[in-house]
């Protein structure tokens, strides 16, 4: 289970944004959740760290338990 959080310059938020709604669900604002596979993951992670600087902030989380609902 994932969840990403960001705070990137605005002019590459929606390059953010497209990315991570590949892979995940869209919470809130810049917050993404979802179960991803550790394939899935190492790609998503990857996309991320091409477009990410040095005045960016991308911060993921995540557990091995599945989230309870």
């Amino acid at each position: 289970y994932v969840i990403c959080v960001y705070d990137v310059n605005s002019r590459r938020c929606a390059k953010y944004m497209k990315i991570l709604r590949k892979y995940l669900f869209h919470v809130q604002e810049s917050v993404f959740e979802g179960e991803l596979t550790p394939k899935q993951f190492k790609r998503l992670k990857s996309e991320l760290d091409k477009l990410t600087c040095d005045e960016d902030q991308v911060l993921i989380y995540y557990s091995y338990n599945v989230k309870d609902i």
